[in-house]
């Protein structure tokens, strides 16, 4: 038996409700297949880096003495036991990746959250003080934008000292500018809207606008910048791990596994090219991510 208001709708009387927000949001985000594939990759990288004890074949740092760069299963001379082959001291090219997945993903995360949640009160301090308090925030945002980053990151972790840590800290800062200015320039544009006047007018302290008012509308280009900000992140803490002032031996991480490879590039290709294969895979998945959040928040770009 049909509803009535089944009926109703099937002869164009009554229209359908409206989609809820999120569900119109991922069906704009599908639409894109490149945004799409980004995110299942980015999903299956995930989730070996998560299981990366049971999905590596051998351990990241075991030392096989029989197998000194032994090259890919496929290629004359390799063998199944390592299917990406071994590096100069006989470790599992593929177990390494592997769990360098895990390294890189886990500090990116990291990373963008720390920078997020810090450019999100800086750009809202910024927005909601005006005057001084914005013009010095504001001003040192501009001299960190106007130095190279990654001078900036290796000048930070000099100082500091090497560490994954400490390059961690240093990508933080390098990517906080970023976050203030889109946060302050957002939060700029919605404190001239009507629908702040009234929660003012109905009292609303300024915490409360900041924080509920606000802040849950300025979310989209942030979630966006943030998504970006990891492939960022992943690249700055390679370049920094490939120059020595990253994570440190024998972490498997895919900047200190490029950097350690490369004196063996002309005779032993594989243990510079799987790392970095990972790295560009990796960033081009969030790039192409990116642009379909970007394409699927912004109601100005969807079709």
């Amino acid at each position: 038996m049909i509803e009535p208001d089944a009926e109703l709708e099937a002869e164009g009387l009554i229209s359908a409700p409206p989609p809820h927000p999120l569900v119109e949001i991922w069906n704009a985000f599908r639409e894109s297949r490149g945004a799409f594939a980004g995110l299942v990759i980015i999903l299956l990288i995930a989730l070996a880096a998560l299981f990366a004890d049971t999905v590596a074949p051998h351990p990241p740092a075991e030392q096989y003495r029989d197998a000194f760069l032994l090259p890919p299963a496929w290629v004359e001379g390799g063998s199944t036991r390592f299917l990406l082959g071994t590096d100069d001291i006989g470790r599992d090219i593929l177990s390494r990746i592997i769990h360098g997945a895990r390294v890189s993903l886990s500090t990116g995360a990291m990373v963008v959250v720390l920078a997020l949640m810090a450019g999100i009160l800086l750009g809202l301090i910024a927005a909601f003080a005006r005057g001084l308090v914005d013009i010095f925030i504001m001003r040192l945002m501009d001299i960190m934008l106007a130095l190279p980053s990654l001078l900036m990151a290796i000048v930070i972790v000099a100082i500091l000292g090497p560490s994954l840590i400490n390059a961690a800290l240093a990508v933080i800062i390098v990517q906080l500018p970023h976050f203030v200015r889109l946060t302050r320039a957002a939060a700029l544009t919605e404190l001239g809207k009507d629908y702040v006047t009234a929660s003012r007018v109905a009292g609303a302290g300024p915490l409360r606008l900041m924080w509920l008012t606000v802040l849950p509308n300025c979310m989209a280009p942030l979630i966006v910048q943030a998504t970006l900000g990891f492939s960022s992140a992943i690249l700055d803490l390679a370049a920094l791990g490939f120059l020595g002032m990253g994570a440190q031996p024998p972490t498997p991480e895919w900047g200190t596994m490029l950097s350690s490879a490369l004196q063996f590039i002309q005779r032993a290709w594989w243990v510079v090219t799987f790392p970095g294969l990972a790295i560009l895979i990796v960033v081009l998945a969030f790039n192409l991510m990116g642009d379909g959040l970007r394409d699927a928040l912004d109601p100005r770009l969807k079709r």
